[in-house]
C-alpha cells in the first residue's frame, strides 16, 4: 500500500511543480479519470487487487483534498 504513493511522481512533470490551491485530480497524468478507470479495471484481477485498492484510496484522499479546498 505504501508503494502506491509512487503515483505522485507525476507531480514532477507539471510546471510549476507545486501550486497551493490546485486539485490534482484530472490535472496530473496518473491522477486523470482515465488512470482511475484503469485502477478500477485492475481491481478485477486478483493479482493486482491490493495495488488497485491502494491507488484508488490514494485517488479518494486526493479527491477529498480537492473538496476541502473549495
Amino acid at each position: 500500500m505504501i508503494a502506491t504513493m509512487l503515483v505522485d511522481v507525476d507531480h514532477l512533470l507539471s510546471s510549476p511543480m507545486y501550486v497551493a490551491n490546485r486539485c490534482s485530480i484530472n490535472f496530473h497524468v496518473l491522477h486523470s479519470y482515465y488512470a482511475i478507470a484503469i485502477y478500477l479495471i485492475l481491481f478485477y484481477f486478483k493479482k493486482f487487487r491490493i495495488l488497485s485498492v491502494g491507488l484508488l484510496f490514494h485517488m479518494l484522499t486526493d479527491f477529498i483534498d480537492c473538496l476541502l479546498m473549495k
